[in-house]
């Protein structure tokens, strides 16, 4: 029943290889506790149900990822409702755990102008390892998304790439002056490469064998371009995706516009990242305020009277004008 349930996913509601990976493992914990107990899936209770949120907080998992199984758990019985395998569904009275929100981690625009300024490609391969970072953060695209973005899907003219994100949704995205420069030069060598193997003729970025650039290779790419920069706080490749949220909202984008072009199906995902605007008017505020200031601080950790630290030069069609900045980390702090 199991199977038939993926299936289901994959071919009805048409969610992404990830999103259906992700599922089974999260399917496959509760299943296996399923068989310690000896029971079926169809004579769950809800007492059962309850039992196995504890083995879940007891194996050490956090409240996100709790919640992220008893909801892919949800799903099931709701499949078996449907399909009239089980009446009942013994989650239905579990409620999910209140998870501690957990702010995203970003780069400032300073941060991202200095890391790509400082990479000088010295041949095809460090030009595309260039441009994957440069693509990553111009777009806010996802890696999964970038890895399948294929040659017919970019329109160099109207400086836009059509991606599928998830939910197999698609969405175009801008792609701004500098990630054109870079893929103007990249596509130019990438004819005179010579690559014979076709795997990876249409897609928009190859690996050194002329096949599609996979998830995994772009994350370890990324993950050296990084630790060779050496940025003294915890980046990922979703970082670039944050700080492009973070960066647009901060310069007047409205949030709904913003929600289309991150792809996300709610806008209080989204809302994740009007905390920076918070955090922006607390500075400003204990930087002006004269009841603010504490022993010759304010809360933003600048000396009082001193002088706001200003942003980064122009990027693309970031406009970057004069900004604050937040805190040393590049951490939002809700």
């Amino acid at each position: 029943m199991l199977e038939q349930y993926l299936q289901y996913l994959g071919h009805v509601r048409h969610v992404s290889a990830n999103t259906l990976s992700s599922y089974r493992r999260d399917l496959e914990l509760y299943f296996a506790f399923l068989e310690q107990q000896g029971v079926q899936a169809e004579q769950m209770d809800g007492r059962g149900a309850r039992s196995f949120v504890g083995t879940l907080s007891r194996r050490g998992l956090c409240s996100r990822s709790i919640n992220r199984v008893l909801s892919a758990v949800r799903g099931y019985y709701r499949f078996l409702e449907r399909i009239g395998g089980r009446s009942e569904n013994p989650f239905a009275d579990v409620k999910s755990l209140k998870a501690r929100g957990k702010l995203p981690t970003f780069l400032f625009e300073e941060e991202i102008d200095r890391l790509l300024s400082a990479l000088k490609p010295r041949d095809f391969w460090q030009l595309r390892d260039i441009l994957i970072l440069e693509l990553l953060y111009s777009t806010g695209c996802r890696v999964s998304e970038l890895a399948q973005a294929g040659l017919r899907d970019l329109d160099l003219k109207g400086c836009t790439l059509r991606v599928v994100g998830k939910g197999n949704k698609q969405r175009l995205v801008f792609i701004g002056a500098k990630a054109v420069e870079r893929l103007r030069e990249y596509l130019k060598r990438r004819k005179t490469l010579g690559i014979s193997d076709g795997t990876g003729r249409d897609a928009l970025l190859i690996n050194r064998r002329g096949g599609r650039l996979s998830v995994r290779g772009i994350q370890t790419i990324v993950d050296r371009l990084l630790r060779q920069s050496r940025l003294q706080k915890s980046v990922s490749p979703h970082t670039f995706r944050h700080s492009y949220a973070t960066h647009v909202l901060r310069h007047g984008a409205d949030i709904r516009v913003v929600q289309e072009l991150l792809g996300h199906a709610s806008l209080s995902t989204t809302q994740v990242y009007t905390h920076l605007d918070i955090e922006r008017l607390k500075t400003v505020y204990g930087s002006a305020h004269p009841h603010a200031r504490l022993g010759g601080k304010h809360p933003g950790g600048e000396k009082a009277g001193a002088e706001p630290r200003r942003g980064a030069p122009e990027r693309g069609e970031m406009r970057t004008g004069n900004d604050e900045v937040i805190d040393t980390e590049g951490r939002i702090n809700g």
